[in-house]
Order: C-alpha cells, then sequence, then structure tokens
C-alpha cells in the first residue's frame, strides 16, 4: 500500500507539535514491510529518499500566506499520483490531500492536530487569509474519507466545528512519544552554559509565542512562585508582532522582579531541550487550547513534572496527582478559549506550580511515573498500527 503524506512541517523544519508527529508516523510507517510511505512536503529541497519538497511559488511571491499555501498544495496535488491513498496534516496541507483525492480518485484521510474555528486570534496573524484558511478545512474534512483525531476531546471538537461530518468516519488515534529519543538527559554543565543554575528549582515552559500556547497567563502566574525558582522560556517563533511585544512587556517586567529569568528564543537542539527539562522542578502547559499536547509527553519521557491546563486532549495525557497536577479552566464558548476569570486560571495555575515546586521529591516522582506512562500508553508502532487500520477501512 502506498502511503503519500502530506505536511507543510517536515524535518528539519519543524516547529509545532503536528510536525513533530508526522515526523514519527512516517518512521514508524516506513518500519513496517506493508507501507510504501512517501513524503510531500513544503519547503526548500531535502535528501531523504522517498521525500520530495515544494518551495513557494515565486508567481504569489507577496501575496497573502494563505494563497502561498494553496499554491503549494496544487503543486502537491499532481505529484501524488499512483499513490493509493493521501494523509494530509493541518489546513495547510488538506488541500493537497482534497484535491489529490478528487483529481486521482484516491481516497483522503485528514488528521485533526487543531481546528481553524477554535483558534479565531488566526485572523490576527492571516487577515483575509483566515476565511480561506477556514474554507479550506471545512471542505477538506467534509469531503474526508476518514478524520484521524488526535485525541477524544478533539473528536468532540471535530463533531462540534463539523456537525456534517458523519460520526463514524472520525476515529481516536493518539499522538505519541518516541521514548529512546526522548528520555532524560542529566547535564548540569550544559544547563549552566544555557544561562540556567540546576542548583536551583525552575519551571520550564517550551512552546511558540501564540495566543494558543497561553503564555501571558503564564508569566503572570509565576510571578507568585517563590524568588528562587527559576523561570525558563524556550519560546520563539511569535504568530504576531501584537503577541510579541506583549510577552516582552511580561518578561520584562518579572525579570525586574526576580532573579533566574532566563528567556531562550532560538529553536534548541532536542539533547538541549531534554537537559533542561531533565534538570527542571516542573513544566508548564498554560495552552487555552491544545488537541493533545506533545509537549508534554516530551516532558513526561524526561522524568518532569507537568503542570498543564485542563483541556482539550490534556486530560487524556496528564494524570493529575501522578504525573502532575491539571487546572481547571472554565473558557469562552466563542472559540478563542479564553479564561471566563482570567485572574482566577492565573491564580489557579500558581497555586498548582507552587504545590510542586514546594515539593521536590513529590515532583521527581511525579516525573518517574510520567515516563512510564509514556513508554506504556503512547508508543508509535501501536499509533502506526492503529493508524493503518484506518487506511485499510477506506480502500
Amino acid at each position: 500500500m502506498r502511503v503519500d503524506v502530506v505536511s507543510k512541517e517536515y524535518p528539519p523544519s519543524v516547529y509545532g507539535g503536528a510536525g513533530v508527529h508526522v515526523t514519527e508516523l512516517v518512521r514508524a510507517l516506513r518500519a513496517r514491510a506493508d507501507v510504501d510511505a512517501r513524503v510531500h512536503a513544503f519547503g526548500g529541497p531535502r535528501s531523504e529518499a522517498g521525500t520530495s519538497s515544494y518551495p513557494d511559488l515565486v508567481e504569489l511571491a507577496g501575496a497573502n500566506t494563505a494563497l502561498q499555501t494553496l499554491g503549494v498544495d496544487l503543486a502537491i496535488a499532481d505529484a501524488v499520483g499512483g499513490a493509493d491513498l493521501v494523509h494530509s496534516h493541518t489546513w495547510y496541507a488538506n488541500l493537497a490531500g482534497h484535491v489529490a483525492s478528487l483529481l486521482h480518485g484516491i481516497p483522503h484521510v485528514v488528521s485533526a492536530h487543531s481546528l481553524e474555528p477554535l483558534r479565531p486570534w488566526k485572523a490576527e496573524q492571516l487577515g483575509g487569509g483566515y476565511a480561506v484558511s477556514s474554507w479550506v478545512e471545512r471542505t477538506s474534512y467534509e469531503a474526508a474519507a476518514a478524520v484521524i483525531a488526535v485525541s477524544a476531546a478533539m473528536r468532540d471538537d471535530v463533531l462540534a466545528s463539523y456537525p456534517a461530518i458523519d460520526p463514524a468516519k472520525v476515529q481516536v488515534v493518539h499522538n505519541g512519544i518516541d521514548t529512546e529519543q526522548w528520555s532524560p538527559i542529566v547535564a548540569p554543565d550544559r544547563v549552566r552554559e544555557l544561562g540556567v543554575d540546576p542548583d536551583r528549582p525552575s519551571v520550564v515552559f517550551v512552546g511558540r509565542v501564540t495566543r494558543q500556547k497561553g503564555l501571558p497567563f503564564f508569566l503572570r502566574a509565576v510571578a507568585q512562585l517563590p524568588p528562587e525558582v527559576q523561570i525558563v522560556l524556550c519560546a520563539g517563533a511569535p504568530d504576531t508582532p501584537e503577541i510579541a511585544a506583549e510577552v516582552e512587556v511580561l518578561v520584562a517586567e518579572l525579570a525586574a522582579g526576580r532573579s533566574g529569568v532566563v528567556w531562550i528564543r532560538e529553536m534548541l537542539p532536542r539533547p538541549d531541550v531534554m537537559a533542561l527539562l531533565t534538570g527542571a522542578t516542573a513544566f508548564a502547559c498554560p495552552s487555552i487550547y491544545e488537541p493533545l499536547g506533545i509537549v508534554n509527553l516530551e516532558a513526561m519521557a524526561c522524568e518532569t513534572a507537568v503542570v498543564a491546563t485542563a483541556t482539550g486532549g490534556i486530560p487524556e495525557v496528564v494524570v493529575p496527582g501522578q504525573t502532575g497536577l491539571l487546572v481547571p479552566i472554565e473558557q469562552a464558548t466563542d472559540g478563542t478559549g479564553t479564561p471566563l476569570d482570567p485572574e482566577g486560571y492565573v491564580r489557579d495555575f500558581a497555586a498548582a506550580l507552587n504545590e510542586v515546586v514546594a515539593d521536590p521529591t513529590r515532583a521527581a516522582a511525579m516525573g518517574v511515573a510520567g515516563r512510564q506512562r509514556a513508554v506504556d500508553s503512547f508508543g508509535w508502532p501501536a499509533i502506526a498500527e492503529r493508524t493503518v487500520e484506518i487506511y485499510r477501512s477506506v480502500l
């Protein structure tokens, strides 16, 4: 069975959870004798066998980024000829899969990593392109042979956002983690080189500077932590100048009142991220929208206790009291996910972080339990097997 996987993100250009998912899924599919997995990815040339790359069309240089995306999609749709099935990831790739399905008469499977109706702040980034991305996603999802949701919560969101979809077509296959590639790295010297004191407690955030990740709420919450606790931000790639400016101000205010505020803006190599996570007292995931949250699995695989928002698919990953703590949140139903009581949410997040950092022994035990859960429940071979079952069901 030849499966053509279409994704905006693919190594070496991976900046989010969807890209991690595609990378690991393709690796697991290629390890099987019954699947010929080929990749069509946005961006510059790649040397990997079975992988093709597609740069932006020069004719659309300067156009709205949504239109640039559609140009790449059409080039990919043409190249998919000969596949038995096309599998697209995120709206960026959805039109390629949809058009390829129509053009070549093959099933199109969509993986739902996020949903445009639940990310209205994208209008800040895309302008009128947000209407285009929303149209692409709706059209592709409603016509797909199957939709794979990365969590049960995401399945609910898909059916609520697109009620025309037959519920039987929406299946749950969790995101996963390679616990051989993600594992504890005890490297105090390297942690120190990155600007963090390994002998002090620390709370680490890893994620893009975007509304979805809740970074402004987190920065207000950590101001309530004891002064000896370091705040480590591995945060870059801001969605808009507005969110970048807001975070700049909050970080400056935080650093003015305490030591140990470390902001690493560039994308770190994986060993450095693992070293920071391993050395941390807690990992924080203050997301207000998170279909599953691979980043939580990455922290758990490094034996780090997780403090995360009880939203989306996160409660399917983090076991409260065992692998970390979940922070309750009541959210607006307008698609923004905005906390109805922002100050209460910030206060509750701060309380959960304080509870974990106040008891390093308990935090360490949560970390050990978290890794065990990652190993037992989120391995990629099982995820690939379930994905192939869905492929077979639509052929």
